[in-house]
């Protein structure tokens, strides 16, 4: 028995001390870091850290680096950007990019960045625009209503990007404003062998030796921005033991789920969300294998398609893991007991979870169809966007869809004035095969599926939607939104005419979710915020929302294999790996790197791992010092930080980064960028146009 308590007691110590968490700005965890690093952040510290950090829309985080608008991120962030802009003459990601000159920074098509301006809580607001006696529909319609209300009214004010956030599954609403950039010019990238340096076998693994950096310029009104909130440069880096923050917008988590919500994860959208993945890797593998030019088309899409499946197998083997099923399980009975032990509590919430879990049980019935039903093309996604843009905007805002409420429509005219290339060939491989999948799963006679074919066959309807559609051409989307519905209503283009198809049962199937699953898992969910508040008090974090977030932690190696995995990796390390697989396949060298060694300092550290909290979106975020000095760029997790989705395990979860010490070294040694390095490292000044 006293054995027992010894342990148990030290398991709760570790708990409490573990680094773990997502926290927004106004609730930073100012009494962890008092307690276990001695370190208290300021609010003007906190305030210079915000603005320093960026969004990028495409997926990804960022910081300014620079008081002239240099903006850090990774190569796998900037990757979209590059592939839109590589032809088969110039592939900027094989071969990578340098601007020498600001003339020749290159622009980007359709990359906005985001840099939080403010935050107010608006949670009275919306929840009190919900009335007792309204059902769950009402409810659902009267905050979406008011949603809509606070961010039209912020953008018009303020000229601002306006976001409504949720948090704490509805506990809290807040406004989150954003100063937002469209002129973003690239500066800088490696080669992506440098920057993916071991493959997909690789990802999500440590010890890793992965330069994987990009650096862009943001501009406004024709000229570099010029601010004095960037991060300063610290060659150096982090060592053994040091604490460190991540500031970045960690996508999605899933750590405040009910086990209802838990356990049709894992029966039911997993295994959909692998199969369909498996499906168009396969796919897109296949339509590669038909020669170079093709492989660079789908470059793109396979490396984010195998990045996925690979994130997606590891949530799922975490969802199958009985130690974590069981740790979830223990947190709600907790929580549960606690609300049903006062008469109060559990009369007014008691019953949110058996209302999520019926919520659930009906949305699992459908899920198929939303994996399966949708059409994957761009011209597809373009076709349907245009569509509804016409009809959505002749709306109430507050009655509209997602995406299409005046606060978003500067950023949707934006995207869909893409002037990305748009190739046919890989278009209708990847519609043939997700309509091939969608028959095999859900059958012909599935109304999206029939919409869509009208009695041809997969491939055949693919190549007469591509090959007749003239969506490509951003003029023509333009012509379209602005003739209005009458226009869209008399085009011929068969992309729009299968739009309008579809469109309807699209809408069908969203107003049966809002009305069966959202509006009820909303109600209930801020049922069990509220709970949570009454019985926890605000001591924690919300899940992940792709909004600004700031982790905290220490420089750390963890046990790994029966050894020990280092907290740091160095450039004798990735010549050691590349030469242990004879430079074959996934480790071979570019040409610079292999011909350069002898130019580095092989002592430069290459990546190190901390125990920062981080998740998908969080890759390109800064890691910074308590000085607010990068040190670090977050480009992964290891693999045992993949369910971090649903828990964080302190003992071996892992953020993996470049450290800063080997983006000079590469930038002055191999890429003849030492001017770059200079503006980084503070020696020079910035861009002038």
């Amino acid at each position: 028995m006293k054995k027992f308590t010894v342990l148990y007691a030290l398991l709760l110590s570790t708990a409490a001390l573990a680094d773990e968490g997502m926290w927004t700005f106004d609730n930073p965890p100012v009494k962890q870091l008092e307690e276990k690093y001695h370190f208290t952040p300021t609010k003007e510290w906190l305030d210079h850290v915000r603005l320093s950090s960026v969004r990028l829309n495409d997926g990804g985080s960022g910081s300014f680096v620079s008081p002239s608008g240099l903006l850090l991120t990774n190569h796998h962030v900037a990757r979209g950007q590059l592939q839109k802009n590589s032809t088969a003459e110039h592939n900027y990601i094989r071969d990578g990019f340098y601007a020498a000159a600001p003339a020749d920074e290159m622009k980007s098509p359709d990359l906005e960045v985001n840099v939080l301006q403010s935050m107010e809580n608006v949670t009275t607001r919306v929840q009190s625009s919900v009335q007792p006696s309204m059902d769950e529909k009402a409810a659902f319609a009267a905050r979406k209503d008011a949603i809509a209300a606070i961010e039209r009214e912020s953008t018009q004010k303020t000229g601002l990007r306006s976001d409504v956030i949720t948090l704490y599954q509805g506990g809290e609403y807040w406004l989150y404003c954003y100063k937002k950039y469209t002129d973003v010019r690239l500066v800088f990238a490696p080669e992506q062998q440098i920057a993916f340096f071991g493959g997909d076998p690789d990802n999500f693994t440590y010890p890793r030796y992965d330069l994987d950096m990009a650096i862009f310029r943001v501009y406004e009104n024709g000229q570099p921005i010029h601010s004095d909130n960037y991060l300063k440069w610290n060659a150096k880096g982090a060592g053994d033991n040091e604490l460190v923050f991540v500031s970045g917008n960690p996508g999605s988590t899933q750590r405040l789920d009910t086990m209802a919500q838990l356990t049709m994860e894992r029966d039911t959208v997993e295994p959909n969300v692998l199969k369909m993945l498996n499906s168009r890797i396969a796919a897109m593998q296949a339509y590669s294998a038909r020669g170079e030019e093709q492989a660079r088309q789908a470059g793109s899409l396979i490396f984010g398609l195998q990045n996925s499946r690979k994130a997606y197998q590891g949530r799922y083997e975490g969802l199958l893991d009985k130690n974590l099923i069981a740790k979830k399980q223990q947190e709600e009975d907790d929580f549960h007991t606690k609300v049903m032990a006062n008469p109060e509590w559990a009369k007014e919430y008691g019953a949110a979870w058996g209302e999520i879990a019926e919520a659930t049980r009906k949305s699992a019935a459908r899920m198929k169809t939303q994996f399966f039903a949708r059409p994957d093309s761009t011209l597809a996604g373009l076709a349907l966007q245009v569509v509804r843009y016409v009809a959505e905007i002749k709306k109430p805002d507050g009655e509209r869809l997602p995406g299409f409420h005046d606060s978003q429509l500067e950023s949707l005219k934006f995207q869909l004035a893409s002037r990305a290339p748009v190739y046919p060939e890989l278009e209708i491989a990847r519609l043939t095969a997700s309509l091939q999948l969608g028959m095999q799963e859900l059958g012909a006679t599935d109304p999206h599926i029939a919409a869509i074919l009208q009695g041809r066959a997969p491939a055949e309807a693919a190549k007469d939607l591509v090959s007749g559609t003239k969506l490509a051409d951003p003029a023509f989307r333009k012509q379209l939104m602005e003739g209005g519905p009458s226009a869209v209503d008399a085009s011929t283009d068969p992309m729009i005419v299968m739009a309008r198809r579809i469109d309807p049962i699209g809408r069908a199937d969203i107003k049966w979710l809002e009305d069966n699953v959202q509006s009820v898992t909303q109600r209930a969910g801020e049922k069990l915020g509220k709970a949570r508040f009454l019985v926890y008090g605000k001591s924690t974090y919300p899940d992940a929302t792709f909004t600004l977030r700031l982790s905290y932690g220490a420089v750390k190696g963890f046990p790994m294999n029966g050894t020990v995995a280092p907290y740091k990796t160095t450039m004798f390390g990735l010549y050691d790996r590349s030469a242990s697989f004879d430079n074959a396949t996934n480790w071979y060298l570019p040409s610079r790197w292999k011909e350069g060694r002898d130019k580095l300092n092989l002592n430069t550290p290459m990546d190190f791992v901390s125990t920062n909290d981080i998740i998908g979106g969080n890759s390109g975020s800064p890691v910074i010092n308590r000085n607010a000095e990068i040190v670090g760029l977050i480009f992964d997790g290891n693999i045992e930080s993949l369910p971090g989705d649903f828990a964080y395990e302190s003992e071996k979860n892992r953020a993996v980064a470049v450290h800063t010490g080997a983006m000079v070294e590469a930038l002055r040694k191999l890429y003849g960028a030492g001017s770059l390095a200079d503006e980084l490292e503070g020696t020079r000044g910035g861009s002038t146009n």
